[in-house]
């Protein structure tokens, strides 16, 4: 079988073009002007992530497994839009077109890791809501801040071993003919695809990636919240009900703004125009991030709280 005998027990050299190019979008005039919204989207990121980070570290209340969860969410967010949206400002903005194979491999390397933490941090968050509402009178028990940092390590684990796997095997393809990699970042499906020599696990590769990082998170986050509603309605109370579905809400509109437009995006993403594609994914990896910082600021009462006594306690150090 030569599945991997391109890889392994062959000292085959492989033939590493010195760049790739990035295209981007064809034939759209003023797509500078979208370059610079999304530098507008990265800079309210950046700044709500690090508002919601600074809010937990400072509030002494606030260091509880949930909170250890959205801090890492919140991380997880700065660094995925760190990771691309400033080199894809350089690329497309300033005419860079040009990226080393080294860059090229380290630039998917640290999009994907960040990426498929995103995800992995929204299963952490919902295995604390569904200990929270099922076992209420152990919760402490159960969940703490160890074990919460320990599932949360786990999932950086995974996270880079899983996209190591994928760049890896992208080091032991050979290309002979185009280096034009039509897409804003080095994306791993169109990297494999521009292979001379055989890429079938890369292929395989390609396709299970997406359903360990997106799709298994889903799926887990989906039966939790099945099981949160069968808990729920065995309350008799209608107001009790609701009083313990509110701690759900943030999460589950985190939950829906990720995997809404990603399941979609990746479900018809070959039958996409590239232009079309290139807007969806841009969309896709950078709103999330942008609105995850909001979304708890405004929907969690206690960060709420903690960042109005944040404030006050400012204008009263200032003033």
């Amino acid at each position: 079988m030569d599945l991997f005998n391109s890889a392994l027990g062959r000292n085959i050299s492989f033939i590493r073009p010195a760049y790739f190019i990035l295209s981007g979008f064809i034939g759209l005039p003023y797509m500078k002007y979208y370059y610079v919204f999304l530098f507008f989207v990265y800079i309210v990121s950046v700044l709500g992530n690090t508002a919601v980070m600074a809010v937990i570290y400072l509030d002494h209340n606030l260091r509880t497994p949930k909170y250890v969860a959205v801090f890492n969410l919140a991380l997880s967010d700065l660094l995925g839009s760190t990771s691309l949206l400033p080199k894809v400002l350089d690329t497309f903005l300033f005419n860079h077109y040009y990226i080393s194979y080294n860059d090229c491999m380290a630039f998917l390397f640290f999009c994907f890791t960040f990426l498929s933490m995103q995800a992995l941090n929204l299963v952490a968050l919902s295995y604390d809501r569904l200990m929270a509402i099922m076992f209420p009178l152990h919760y402490q028990t159960k969940v703490t801040n160890k074990s919460m940092l320990s599932l949360i390590a786990f999932f950086w684990l995974l996270a880079v071993i899983a996209t190591l796997t994928g760049a890896g095997l992208l080091t032991r393809l050979s290309f002979c003919k185009s280096v034009v990699i039509d897409s804003l970042f080095c994306d791993h499906a169109l990297i494999y695809s521009l292979a001379c020599n055989d890429n079938f696990p890369s292929v395989v590769t390609g396709f299970f990636l997406p359903v360990l990082i997106l799709w298994f998170p889903f799926a887990i986050i989906l039966f939790s919240y099945l099981c949160i509603a069968y808990t729920l309605s065995k309350v008799a109370s209608v107001e009790e009900r609701m009083k313990a579905f509110k701690t759900c809400t943030a999460h589950l509109s985190v939950v829906g703004i990720y995997f809404i437009p990603s399941l979609i995006i990746f479900g018809i993403n070959s039958k996409m125009h590239q232009n079309a594609r290139i807007i969806s994914l841009s969309l896709t990896s950078i709103f999330p991030t942008m609105l995850n910082p909001i979304i708890y600021v405004l929907q969690t009462q206690e960060i709420k709280i903690s960042l109005d006594a944040l404030i006050l306690g400012i204008q009263i150090h200032i003033f």
